[in-house]
């Protein structure tokens, strides 16, 4: 079964188009608000790319938390 989702407005133009694996393997920077110097501040915590930041678990954690307070979004 085919999935879609719009995901525009959440990344960067150039990743507008590409693959969930590629955007997977992209910068950080592929998220729209975040630039190359986000990319650098998060790769001295290891996270490289998309894939790092979505399965860090501190940032997993803290997403957890904010789902459960109901202040998503």
């Amino acid at each position: 079964m085919a999935v879609s989702i719009e995901l525009g407005k959440a990344l960067d133009k150039a990743y507008e188009n590409a693959t969930l694996d590629e955007v997977l393997a992209a910068p950080p920077s592929a998220l729209a608000g975040l630039t190359e110097k986000h990319d650098e501040l998060l790769a001295g915590m290891g996270i490289k790319t998309l894939k790092d930041l979505g399965s860090n678990k501190y940032f997993a954690t803290a997403g957890v938390l904010v789902a459960l307070s109901g202040k998503v979004g």
